[in-house]
């Protein structure tokens, strides 16, 4: 039933009466009273002894194993920056990271089905939860946590819409191809100025990369194999495409039929590899369960006939995005395209398509069918479907 209101509601005002929070006279800053969230008293911290960035660097130092990644002042940076008085450089390359367009922007990308689901990973969703399994081995075996953190947020910034299926649609307009480990940290992310191990691990994520130069960048590489190897699944069999029983013997025996399991039982097998030998790896008999599991999802996932539809449909809807903006430099919404020398760039050149690959690739899905929509003309039908 409708209701005309006129007022606001008691919820509304009692939210409107905390403006300015509550302010507590026994507590004090200098003269001033300290202004706190909640009008009762909260639970005393007591003294907090100085824990500011030079100070904690020293108890990471004693704390972290003896290989792993130390944070020092403002960090090995392209450009120098004055170091920050509270964070480590890591966790500033953290902060930055998870602040940036391009991260929340993989909330819109897919992971592995177009236009997900509400119950589905997004590009965005896959990196929180190899976050959560990097940091989870990286506490465990005494490696710098917030290095590992800023890696894997932003290992897969250098996506373009609709999955793997951009990298193909891409590589035509990029010296060398386009891969989306070396774009997201080379392109994507070097307006960040973040630090040069940061970069190098996002770089060097992939597994046919070369070994990222530390510890922690070894560890999301891993992490991000077992995260999607698990969710990939998840998804797959939550739609009807494939179910648990279909899992292979070796990954059920040692890993189980649940992603909790499956997780728990890679995450444990990294960490004994790293606290038995001191490097990063896993056991032979996991790293096959592994192998199996990667294995089966690609025959009955990623490589099964509505897969490879749903890819073709994305790369020639990119590429004739890549085109046109090419040919139009100017109907970008990001603002004219100039060379080094700000000189716009020349319609059709090949300085031009490289600038509409930066600009389609960090598109979202949504976005990039509207494009195709307004700017190619194409109707739905002509769009990648989503799940099918």
């Amino acid at each position: 039933m409708d209701e005309q209101v006129d007022e606001p509601s008691e919820r509304a005002r009692t939210w409107a009466s905390t403006m300015g929070g509550h302010a507590q006279g026994e507590h004090l800053v200098g003269d001033a009273p300290v202004v706190r969230a909640h009008a009762d008293a909260g639970p005393p911290v007591g003294a907090a002894p100085v824990r500011d960035r030079a100070h904690r660097e020293e108890l990471e130092d004693a704390a972290m194993a003896p290989g792993a990644t130390r944070a020092r002042g403002a960090g090995n940076r392209g450009l120098q920056e004055d170091p920050d008085p509270e964070r480590t450089c890591f966790e500033r390359d953290r902060d930055r990271i998870l602040h940036s367009s391009a991260f929340r922007r993989l909330a819109g990308k897919t992971q592995v089905f177009v236009l997900p689901e509400d119950h589905q990973r997004t590009r965005l969703t896959h990196a929180l939860e190899v976050a959560q399994v990097a940091t989870a081995i990286s506490r465990a075996v005494g490696l710098n946590v917030a290095l590992t953190e800023a890696i894997a947020i932003g290992h897969d910034c250098g996506h373009g819409p609709g999955g793997h299926a951009s990298e193909d649609a891409f590589s035509p307009y990029v010296d060398g191809g386009y891969d989306h480990a070396v774009w997201g940290a080379d392109v994507v992310l070097e307006p960040l100025n973040l630090c040069l191990e940061t970069l190098d691990g996002i770089r060097n994520h992939s597994w046919s990369r070369p070994v990222p130069t530390t510890p922690e960048g070894e560890v999301v590489s891993w992490a991000d194999r077992i995260a999607y190897v698990c969710h990939d699944f998840e998804d797959a069999a939550h739609v009807g495409i494939v179910t648990p029983e279909q899992l292979p013997a070796v990954v059920l025996d040692r890993c189980g039929d649940r992603r909790s399991r499956q997780l728990h039982a890679f995450i444990a097998a990294v960490v004994a590899a790293v606290r038995t030998t001191g490097t990063v790896g896993m056991s032979a008999d996991m790293a096959e369960a592994l192998a199996e599991f990667r294995r089966f999802n690609y025959e009955h996932i990623y490589m099964r006939g509505a897969s490879l539809e749903q890819n073709a449909s994305v790369i020639r809807l990119l590429r004739a995005l890549v085109d046109f903006h090419a040919d139009h430099p100017f109907a970008a919404q990001d603002g004219t395209w100039q060379d080094a020398s700000g000189t716009p760039v020349a319609a059709g050149s090949p300085e031009a398509a490289v600038r509409a690959v930066t600009y389609v690739g960090g598109m979202t899905d949504r976005f990039a069918f509207d494009q195709a929509r307004t700017h190619l003309g194409w109707h739905q039908a002509d769009l990648p479907r989503g799940i099918g």
